[in-house]
């Protein structure tokens, strides 16, 4: 516990307690929400940190295992060999001080000591002053190929070279040497293609390893991937030769001297370079990984927890120039109640006729917002849309939807079973209104990756990208609840302890025995056992139920403190929301009500928090979508213009911010708020809505830099 706490840096009571709950099978959202008493009130994170510590440790712990039973197994382990290796807290330490002993392919040190050349090597690192090709002569042996005095020294400097390498101490100091003044470095590949000079940045590149940023490794390794640059590690070669003989050269004016000062270059650059290289580049790349999931992950929360439209009838719209602008009408509720399609753009343009069709689609429908897909033709299809409303019958306006993965979606088993009669490209027009109407319930029909509000999310471990991102997408869904009667099965395999099957089954359940009226019913739906009751019934919501507290966060379990406490304060189910409830609630003193009701006071808290405001959708906090009626050309833009916008996406540099013109504008990690910024997620998320000043204008390559610095007066 005291390994895993310490590599979190939480205390060791919470970590222990909080390993406990895992260990009993209990789900992170489930710990973070209804055992804040047991972990302090950690949140999912910090669970998760704990978690991942943890495995972590306990690998560390087999590793250990392993390779004491290996060196063991050979004969060779000692006292303080076993104890260094049970003092390591990184695999790297045990898989240096295993190497010596680990089984390996035939190297020319192994083939000089098979010809006897062991010994020699004893006398040279012993570095007396007696003559080295006088010693060596005993040690040729035509038999063994160690035809001349060259050959015996050769194999000699071989076997130290080698034994040099295999140091854990070496190894650790030359590893700290190259990350403190080593460099990475990139040039063109000869005769390599790169015709839009996506890499020109690093044709002839090179960057401290203790300063270049997770974005540049990640392009650096595209760029290698894509076979146009050669990537290397730049090593302070002469530093790290020169520490080797102060470590290893005892006598500088021995006849072993010039000998064991070849054996240690040799050692570094054909054995050590090749070996810490191969560890920088997987250190700096997994660094960058990490760093690229981290933005993704938190681009991603944003976007799953944007409040949702709410009571609004939308008009989707999927744009495209060939194949026309597919439109679907969908109520408040998600159904869907028209389709349609129209050709307002070249080739073919039909605009007056594509303008009748969405005149009628508003007289005929309560559509009071236009969702319109960011894909191609976008803004040919909102400058057309602008134009249109001006002719609605009543007011509308607008909002430009994130499509990313809406096309993953629409060709899903999941979409033909939905709308089986619906072509591939009417269905994303529906899931494009949809997701302005509920963004958590339409985004996780879709595959996490496929959401694109990252930065180089293709280049990273798809097994760590994956896990990530179901992660936040889980935290989300749990954190928001879930109506058990409207959601699809889709959102209901992310409510904590439900797998795929058994959210299908609740879909089944309920299409086949009507709308689960009380809670309980749930416990009837086939493999939903008492552990999985457990840890997703908090997280379900049923707004039917006469039960008031079903339709709450407040855990089954705390129903009979929550009745208590209404008691005590005499507050009736009924008043629950009222500004009346509302007020009595907030005076409570928690201390002294937890004590008198025998629970603990945060949980007392929780619950009280909950029936403040039990219809509470957290999403509610966040800033609703940017309505607009009105649309920009990049023309019409200037140096100076003040304008608010949308931030689409968050990257190491920056923020890409939607400000209603052709090209979305970056607002430079510099440009986001007076004084250092760490990372721009610190200050912007995607979704928010910002106001923006243009900094520059380059109209020719379509680019525009803005700035949230407000302009100096």
């Amino acid at each position: 516990m005291e390994a895993t706490a310490s590599r979190v840096g939480i205390g060791t009571r919470q970590t222990a307690s909080v390993i406990e709950l895992l260990e009993e099978g209990n789900t992170v959202p489930f710990i973070a929400r209804y055992r804040k008493e047991a972990t302090g009130s950690l949140d999912e994170v910090q669970i998760k940190e704990i978690e991942d510590a943890y495995h972590y440790v306990k690998a560390l712990e087999q590793r250990k295992e392993e390779v004491l039973r290996l060196i063991e197994e050979q004969g060779k382990l000692n006292d303080s060999l076993k104890a260094e290796i049970e003092r390591a807290t990184v695999l790297q330490r045990i898989e240096d001080l295993y190497r010596p002993y680990k089984q390996k392919r035939r190297t020319k040190a192994m083939i000089a000591i098979e010809n006897g050349l062991e010994p020699l090597a004893d006398q040279l690192m012993a570095q007396t002053s007696a003559s080295i090709e006088t010693a060596a002569q005993a040690y040729i042996n035509s038999e063994k190929e160690v035809n001349t005095v060259e050959d015996a020294i050769e194999g000699a400097k071989f076997i130290i070279a080698e034994r040099v390498s295999e140091d854990a101490s070496t190894r650790e100091k030359i590893r700290k040497v190259t990350w403190s003044s080593g460099k990475l470095t990139a040039t063109l590949k000869k005769d390599a293609e790169d015709d839009r000079k996506v890499f020109e940045n690093y044709y002839d590149y090179e960057e401290p390893l203790n300063k270049i940023v997770p974005h540049r490794v990640l392009a650096i390794n595209r760029g290698e991937k894509e076979d146009v640059l050669r990537v290397g590690v730049s090593f302070p070669t002469e530093r790290i030769v020169g520490d080797l003989e102060r470590s290893y050269l005892k006598h500088h004016v021995t006849p072993a001297a010039s000998y064991i000062r070849e054996a240690l270059e040799d050692s570094f650059k054909r054995l050590i370079a090749p070996s810490i290289e191969r560890e920088v580049r997987t250190a700096l790349t997994e660094k960058a990984e990490t760093q690229a999931i981290h933005v993704f992950s938190e681009n991603l929360r944003s976007l799953l927890l944007q409040p949702p439209l709410k009571g609004r009838t939308v008009l989707g719209v999927d744009p495209a120039f060939r194949t026309g602008c597919k439109l679907a009408v969908v109520d408040e509720t998600g159904k869907l109640h028209d389709i349609s399609v129209i050709y307002p753009h070249p080739p073919k343009p039909q605009k007056e006729a594509s303008k009748q069709v969405i005149l009628d689609l508003l007289k005929k429908y309560p559509i009071s917002i236009i969702a319109i897909g960011n894909g191609t033709a976008s803004r040919e299809t909102e400058k057309f849309i602008v134009d249109l409303i001006k002719e609605a019958p009543e007011p509308v306006s607008y909002v430009i939807v994130n499509e990313a993965g809406a096309s993953v979606y629409s060709a899903s088993p999941q979409a033909r079973e939905e709308f089986p009669d619906l072509q591939v490209e009417q269905r994303s027009a529906v899931s494009i209104a949809r997701r302005l109407q509920d963004p958590l319930s339409e985004l996780v029909k879709i595959d996490p990756e496929s959401i694109g509000v990252g930065q180089y999310q293709h280049d990273v471990a798809k097994k760590n990208l994956t896990e990530s991102l179901s992660f936040v997408v889980e935290t989300a869904v749990n954190r928001v609840g879930v109506n058990v009667n409207t959601a699809s099965s889709s959102l209901l395999q992310y409510v904590s302890g439900l797998s795929k099957t058994v959210a299908e089954n609740i879909v089944k359940a309920r299409e086949e025995a009507g709308m689960f009226t009380k809670r309980t019913d749930l416990k009837k739906v086939p493999r939903l056992g008492a552990k999985t009751y457990e840890q997703a019934i908090g997280f379900l919501r049923i707004p039917e139920s006469k039960e008031r507290f079903d339709s709450t966060g407040i855990h089954p379990e705390s129903y009979k403190v929550a009745e208590l406490l209404l008691q005590e304060l005499g507050i009736q189910k009924s008043q629950l929301g009222t500004p009346e409830a509302t007020d009595v609630l907030e005076k409570v003193d928690t201390a002294k009500l937890a004590a008198q009701l025998d629970v603990g006071e945060i949980t007392l808290q929780d619950i009280i928090q909950t029936l403040q405001r039990p219809n509470r959708d957290p999403r509610d906090d966040y800033p609703q979508p940017l309505l607009k009626a009105d649309v920009l050309d990049i023309k019409d833009v200037h140096e100076g213009m003040e304008l608010q916008g949308t931030v689409r996406n968050v990257v190491d540099f920056g923020a890409f911010v939607d400000i209603g013109v052709s090209e979305d504008g970056l607002v430079h990690i510099s440009k986001l708020k007076k004084g250092f910024v760490k990372h721009p997620l610190d200050v912007v998320a995607s979704g928010d809505i910002v106001t923006v000043w243009i900094d520059s204008v380059d109209r020719q390559k379509g680019r525009i830099a803005l700035t949230m610095l407000p302009p100096k007066k």
